[in-house]
């Protein structure tokens, strides 16, 4: 036995929206940020492949080689950038 969803018109869908509660702030802000720190952390990533001194100076240290090259090391960043470089 399959169920199928239930399909609801644009209007139904933006009225049950609108019943929500506002997100909380952390998380506009969080939503906001996160395209400029995927954008920050696929730089760092690249520059970290390409230049062995930035990886060596990353590993032993992120958050000083980020601030040696600009970056403000936000937990939001620093965490992007583990996430998709192997530091260790």
């Amino acid at each position: 036995m399959t169920t199928e969803p239930r399909r609801y018109e644009e209007g139904r869908l933006g009225e049950l929206l609108a019943a929500l509660p506002p997100a909380p702030p952390d998380w506009v802000e969080a939503a906001a940020a996160l395209p400029r720190t995927r954008r920050e952390a696929d730089r760092i990533v690249a520059l970290a492949e390409a230049d062995r001194d930035f990886r060596e100076a990353a590993v032993a240290d992120l958050e000083g080689a980020l601030r040696q090259r600009g970056y403000e090391p936000t937990e939001r960043l620093l965490g992007a950038v583990r996430d998709r470089l192997p530091l260790r």
